[in-house]
């Protein structure tokens, strides 16, 4: 059997954990097809009731999802940056593009660029906003099967944001350059005396960002899964200080396979078949 380098591996993970979506069932007006127990009732035909549904009637619903075998290439985009009040940032982005020929033949390109700035003359260097008083922890124990986001907070004119975009094109994936960065699956920064740090690493069929700050830690990773657990994508910050401005953003763009009018009705049978088994 022929295996690739462990990036390419990222591709199962992302497209077991991206994969599900729902869809909207329409008549043959054109108008949505509602399903019996929203139909059910004295509401005139074009009015939409709501009812609560319990569990057990939940468990039982099956919808559609994209497989692994629609997704013929990917490109991900990850970015984690920290700006300090005293003008110190630290950076860390990769990209990984991997695209299927005719021939079914793979191929990748991965990009990493870490970069740590210190500050600039007039700026006080000591002011790092970090309050020694205040601690944010916990949040790196939390085991979410899935996409997880967690901000955890200690202080004050803080601005943090996770943001994760899982889009489908059927567009071939277009890899995206990294300014300043290499073609290795690693790359690390640090300042002078180590208490800034950037890293992003593509290992072990996943991926891990890290910057790690005096005043607090922001992180993101995708972890393949295994036969005890599915696999994740985690976004985590923690701020334990004043004034810091922290972001994590991961951008995945699946390229699905054209399908024809048959592909699609046979795809719709066998789940259907799948679902009644």
């Amino acid at each position: 059997m022929k295996r690739h380098p462990s990036p390419y591996r990222v591709a199962a993970v992302l497209c077991a954990l991206a994969g599900s979506h729902a869809g909207a069932a329409f008549a043959a007006d054109g108008a949505p097809a509602l399903p019996a127990f929203l139909a059910a009732g004295s509401a005139a035909p074009q009015t939409l009731q709501w009812q609560p549904v319990d569990d057990d009637v939940l468990a039982t619903q099956t919808g559609k999802y994209a497989g692994a075998q629609m997704i013929s290439g990917f490109v991900l985009n990850l970015l984690s940056q920290w700006h300090l009040p005293n003008g110190a940032t630290a950076l860390a982005q990769g990209t990984l593009s991997v695209a299927q020929n005719a021939a079914n033949q793979v191929s990748a390109q991965v990009q990493t660029a870490a970069r740590v700035v210190e500050p600039g003359r007039g700026t006080n260097a000591a002011n790092s906003g970090a309050n020694p008083n205040a601690s944010a922890t916990g949040g790196q124990n939390v085991s979410v099967n899935g996409v997880s986001q967690i901000t955890q907070v200690a202080g004050n004119s803080n601005i943090g944001t996770n943001s994760t975009q899982i889009d489908y094109s059927n567009n071939a994936a277009q890899f995206a350059n990294v300014m300043g960065g290499s073609a290795s699956p690693s790359a690390n920064a640090s300042n002078a005396n180590g208490t800034v740090k950037a890293g992003i690493a593509f290992t072990n069929g996943g991926v891990t960002v890290g910057l790690q700050t005096p005043a607090g830690v922001a992180t993101q990773s995708i972890v393949p899964g295994n036969a005890q657990q599915a696999g994740t994508i985690a976004q985590l910050l923690q701020v334990a200080g004043n004034s810091q401005q922290v972001a994590n953003q991961l951008q995945l763009v699946l390229q699905t396979q054209p399908m024809s009018g048959a592909m699609v009705r046979q795809v719709g049978v066998l789940q259907a078949l799948r679902n009644v088994r």
